[in-house]
């Protein structure tokens, strides 16, 4: 059993990190701000959501695994506010040009 969640574990991470690279491409490649934080965003939320579902199995008790889920919960509420408001000031400077 344990080398099936070994197995789970690596291939979940390993996911995370391909989608936390493929959201840093995305910032340095794509052309404007939108787009970039669009990319960014998306990546980012998923690579979290994979390195903690991978991490679960992993865990000591019901309460790491708590504070997991917690630390993806807030990485996902202060993604998403951050995100607003760099697109709300994104949207202002391009409307005042």
């Amino acid at each position: 059993m344990t080398l099936l969640t070994d197995a789970f574990t690596i291939v979940c991470v390993s996911g995370g990190l391909f989608f936390f690279l493929a959201g840093a491409v995305g910032l340095v490649r794509f052309p404007d701000t939108l787009a970039r934080l669009h990319a960014l965003t998306k990546a980012d939320n998923l690579g979290l959501g994979l390195i903690v579902l991978g991490l679960l199995p992993q865990s000591d008790g019901v309460l790491s695994a708590t504070k997991l889920l917690l630390v993806w919960a807030v990485a996902q509420l202060g993604g998403a506010t951050l995100s607003q408001m760099v697109a709300r000031v994104a949207k202002d400077k391009t409307s005042k040009s």
